[in-house]
């Protein structure tokens, strides 16, 4: 089962881009924490604090795929470096401000999370330069799992600090380590000379087309990513998800805020995120394609059962009594992403990979930013309870909108691999490609919409010449380095 991993890590950088990556992002659960703390110590009111809360995720996500197209075009390391010093001066700014300013907090927020560090959405742009085939598969669930550790320790020594010291000292602590981790992450990319832009994709080489066929093809390459509805439909189903997510750990705060005892969130959370590393763990060392709506649905259900236990439906004598429980409701909330992970990063261009993880990004803000006020507003008004299975709805439906991805992935499948071909020339082959060949077989998300939703899906490595078997690379920029396994040169990189 670890075979996946040991060849992973055999990659030149691999794990110092995730180690760093992840350092990079360490303040983004602690964050929600301390301001909701923050916000509602001043106002008493948890809408205004979940406002404030998404005001940051709001910022993020306006940003994202601009971010994202700034990293394909080179300089990656430059970006990373400047956000991290924005962002770090936003949130001294925001701990330093006097409680009678507290409207000020809204906008200095929102401006904060325009310069939020793009660590998610770089690395997991890398990963397909970087791995193929099962590694890459090991590549999106190693990373989804040890995310999983930042929502373990983040709100660990978030909660702590808030405890002891008080949520201002609490985003000062977490704006200085996540500068930390920026200046290591923008090290960690020059040390892989990966900060330039991506090779694109690239069909075999055909004669010359008429010019109405070039023009075309130009039109569909430089067109928005939103006008694929595979890309459209995984957007949506990840900001849900995070919605979702993020509405649960806003219950929990606001459940160990209502008892007078804020260390129970670091215990909760934790407990709750450390199912999620396991279920994470266990998924990226199975072999074979994932099913990406039964895991969908397996997280919506493990939100689910925990409402008849949060009050006002039931009051337990302590909160306690409930970690088995949510550690089997984190079980699916790793593999669900990791999976959602590699099928993006298999369907969009390979020299748009960064921003369309940035259009993840925004979806995923938009999912927080919308999760804070209506998470707020749900407690406020049924109870700790209301909350939850509002969050349990969010997940929901995005394990519905997951059943639509098959289809949605086939249906412009060669269409779009050949207008990314680098040369117009090479469109007509393509496009004239048999409709039985396969998108990509080299990674785990391809195989899954092959095999298990019988669609082929992915923009990169149609060959207008012959089918793939599945797990054969395809196509593309030389591997940096051999990892001495069979069908596997050398993952991503963000979430």
């Amino acid at each position: 089962m670890l075979a996946n991993y040991r060849r992973l890590f055999a990659v030149p950088h691999v794990l110092s881009l995730l180690i760093w990556s992840l350092a990079a992002r360490f303040y983004t659960p602690g964050l929600m924490i301390a301001v909701t703390f923050l916000v509602q110590g001043w106002t008493g009111s948890y809408t205004l604090a979940g406002l404030v809360a998404g005001a940051f995720t709001l910022g993020m996500a306006l940003v994202g795929p601009l971010r994202g197209r700034m990293a394909d075009r080179g300089n990656s390391d430059r970006l990373v470096l400047v956000c991290g010093v924005v962002f770090t001066v936003g949130l001294a700014t925001l701990a330093l401000l006097p409680a009678s300013l507290w409207w000020v907090s809204i906008p200095l927020a929102l401006g904060t999370g325009l310069f939020g560090t793009p660590a998610n959405q770089i690395v997991r742009a890398l990963w397909p330069r970087l791995t193929t085939g099962s590694e890459r598969q090991a590549i999106y669930a190693a990373e989804a799992t040890t995310q999983e550790l930042i929502f373990v320790f983040s709100p660990i020594l978030t909660a702590g600090v808030v405890a002891f010291a008080g949520p201002r000292w609490a985003l000062l602590l977490l704006g200085i380590l996540g500068l930390m981790g920026a200046v290591g992450f923008a090290l960690a990319l020059r040390r892989a000379d990966v900060t330039g832009p991506a090779e694109p994709d690239r069909a075999a080489t055909v004669p010359q087309e008429p010019a109405g066929r070039q023009d075309r093809a130009s039109t569909r390459v430089n067109r928005s990513l939103l006008f694929h509805p595979a890309l459209c439909l995984l957007f949506a189903m990840c900001g849900m998800i995070v919605s979702g997510v993020v509405g649960m750990d806003l219950v929990i705060v606001a459940w160990a805020n209502e008892l007078g005892a804020p260390h129970y969130v670091m215990v909760l959370a934790s407990v709750w995120a450390l199912g999620s590393l396991v279920g994470g763990a266990v998924a990226g060392a199975l072999r074979g394609a994932p099913r990406l709506p039964l895991r969908a649905f397996g997280a919506a259900l493990g939100i689910a059962v925990l409402v008849p236990f949060l009050p006002p439906v039931s009051h337990l004598p302590t909160p306690l009594l409930i970690t088995p429980l949510l550690f089997v409701s984190g079980l699916a909330l790793a593999p669900t992403l990791a999976a959602a992970m590699g099928r993006l990063g298999d369907t969009a261009p390979a020299h748009r990979r960064a921003e369309a993880f940035g259009w993840m990004a925004t979806a995923m803000s938009i999912g927080a930013a919308v999760a804070g006020p209506l998470t707020g507003a749900l407690v406020d008004t049924n109870g700790i309870a209301g909350g939850a299975l509002g969050a349990a709805a969010l997940v929901l439906v995005s394990a519905v909108l997951s059943l639509f991805l098959g289809r949605a992935s086939g249906s412009t499948d060669r269409e779009d691999a050949a207008a990314e071909a680098a040369d117009p020339a090479e469109v007509s082959a393509v496009l004239d490609a048999s409709p039985a060949a396969p998108g990509s077989g080299a990674s785990l998300v391809s195989a899954a919409s092959t095999t298990a939703e019988g669609d082929a899906v992915g923009f990169e490595g149609v060959s207008p010449s012959s089918p793939r078997e599945p797990g054969v690379p395809m196509d593309g920029p030389a591997p940096a380095a051999p990892t001495g396994t069979e069908g596997s040169p050398h993952r991503p990189s963000a979430p």
